[in-house]
Order: structure tokens, then C-alpha cells, then sequence
């Protein structure tokens, strides 16, 4: 791919990626995570109804609303009880109170609710990502190796806990004739992510940074490409719960590429 061409997709890539991050229920509209074993008595601060999270893997949660609660379900007024199950997404979750989306969740066996307004001061306050200038010296060829069986670390979490990251395998690369290496995260797609920090860090870019390469070809080999390197979730709202970079994902030099911070007005 000529310079120009790469230049072109990745203009394209930051512009999407702009609409994507100030949707009207993007990552910039989320005003709270409200975990239901926090909130013995079922009652959220500033959300009607009555939340209880029923135990085990067939479980959900029971929401209990009257018409005063002005909650809809699937674009109806919810009226008695309602047995919710993880939403997909914000955009296509099922409850709703007015132009608010309330998106059922659940981690490592907890239940949560994160509440999504398109007036949020954050997406109100968002005037754009800064980034590096495109530099295709840091589009480099890799090779991902998988690990034989996937294994669990724990890492410290943006809310200063620590969770469960589960990892993959490894991204190596080179980078002035020395080989480095990330460990990576898969979804069940098959679409992998690293969380990595780098000289930038903290400086001139935020504290850490996500990294979503392509799948890998069948050989291994796969693009890693710093360019479209991302800000996390956290950057964008407090209320995210993005995990800190395992151990060997903090790279000793600067990578002068991708997402540097968030700007606001």
C-alpha cells in the first residue's frame, strides 16, 4: 500500500472513530455504573424502580417499576416486574428512562447497571481526540503466537481494584532490530486487543493505550499498526472499569503514534 493510500484509511479510520466515541450513546454518554450488590435495598440513586440481581448463571436481574417510574421496556411502559438479562450494547439496550439507555451488565458474576444520557457533560464538553501525526515506520509486520492454553492474571483495574484479565497469547514485533512482545487479550470473534503503555505514556499521551490488531492470518503473521492505536474507555468517562497493562505490556521507548488524550472544550 502506497504512503498516500495509508494516509487516506487512516484519515478515514480517525473520522469514524470521532462519530463512534460522541454517538449519542457512545462511551462519552455513560454517567454511571451501578453495581446492584452495592444497593442492598434495590434502590439506584437517581434511577426508579426496584434492581435485584438473582443468583447463578440462569439468573439476571428483577426490575420492579410502576407507572410513576416513566421506565420503558422494548419502547413500552413497564409496569410490574421484568426479568433482564446482559444487554449487547448501549445503543440497543432494552430499558430506557426518557432519552436515558440503562444497560444491564454482568462481570465476574456481578450484576451492574450503567446509564447512558445523550446530555452527559462529557460528550456536552468533547472537542476531539488528539493524535500523532500518521508515521508508517510504526505499522510494523508481526506474528501472534497463542499460548497453549489461554491463562488469567490479575491486574489492577481504572477503579483501583484488581480483576481478572484474561489472556491469549503474544504479539512479537520488531523495533530497531530488537524483538518485543505484547500479550493479548481474544474475544470470541476472534478479534484481539493489548493494553499497553509505552514512553508516551503519561506525558504526552494518556497512561496507557488499547492496541486492536486484525485477526492473524493462518501462518501467524498479523499488522500491528500504532497508528490506529486507541484511547481506552476510561479516557472518556470515570466510569469504565478498563484494566492496567500486565506485566511485560510496558514498552521501553516512545511509541509517537495513535490517540494521545482526549480534548474538551
Amino acid at each position: 500500500m502506497s504512503t498516500s493510500e495509508a494516509q487516506r484509511q487512516w484519515q478515514a479510520w480517525r473520522e469514524q472513530r470521532t462519530e463512534t466515541v460522541s454517538a449519542p450513546y457512545g462511551p462519552l454518554a455513560l454517567t454511571g455504573t451501578h453495581w446492584l450488590g452495592d444497593v442492598p435495598d434495590g434502590r439506584i440513586p437517581a434511577i426508579p424502580g426496584r434492581w435485584t440481581a438473582r443468583p447463578g448463571e440462569g439468573g439476571g436481574v428483577l426490575l420492579t417499576a410502576g407507572p410513576e417510574d416513566g421506565l420503558t421496556l422494548d419502547g413500552r411502559p413497564l409496569e410490574g416486574e421484568a426479568l433482564l438479562r446482559p444487554d449487547s450494547g448501549p445503543a440497543t439496550a432494552r430499558l430506557a428512562h426518557g432519552a436515558r439507555k440503562l444497560l444491564v451488565m454482568r462481570r465476574e458474576g456481578q450484576w451492574a447497571v450503567r446509564v447512558y444520557d445523550p446530555q452527559s457533560p462529557g460528550r456536552r464538553a468533547f472537542a476531539g481526540i488528539d493524535t500523532f501525526d500518521h508515521d508508517e515506520r510504526w505499522a510494523l509486520p508481526g506474528v501472534f503466537r497463542p499460548y497453549e492454553r489461554e491463562r488469567t492474571i490479575a491486574v489492577e483495574n481504572a477503579d483501583g481494584l484488581r480483576r481478572g484479565l484474561d489472556l491469549a497469547g503474544e504479539l512479537a514485533f520488531g523495533v530497531g532490530g530488537e524483538e518485543y512482545t505484547l500479550q493479548v487479550s481474544a474475544e470470541a470473534d476472534g478479534a484481539m486487543w493489548a493494553v499497553f503503555a509505552d514512553g508516551t505514556s503519561g506525558v504526552s499521551s494518556y497512561r496507557f493505550r488499547f492496541l486492536k490488531p486484525p485477526p492473524p492470518a493462518a501462518d501467524g503473521s498479523v499488522s500491528i499498526d500504532f497508528n490506529r492505536a486507541v484511547l481506552p474507555p476510561c479516557a472518556f468517562a470515570d466510569h469504565f472499569i478498563c484494566p492496567f497493562p500486565p506485566p511485560g505490556n510496558r514498552l521501553p521507548f516512545d511509541v509517537p503514534a495513535g490517540e494521545r488524550n482526549l480534548r474538551t472544550r
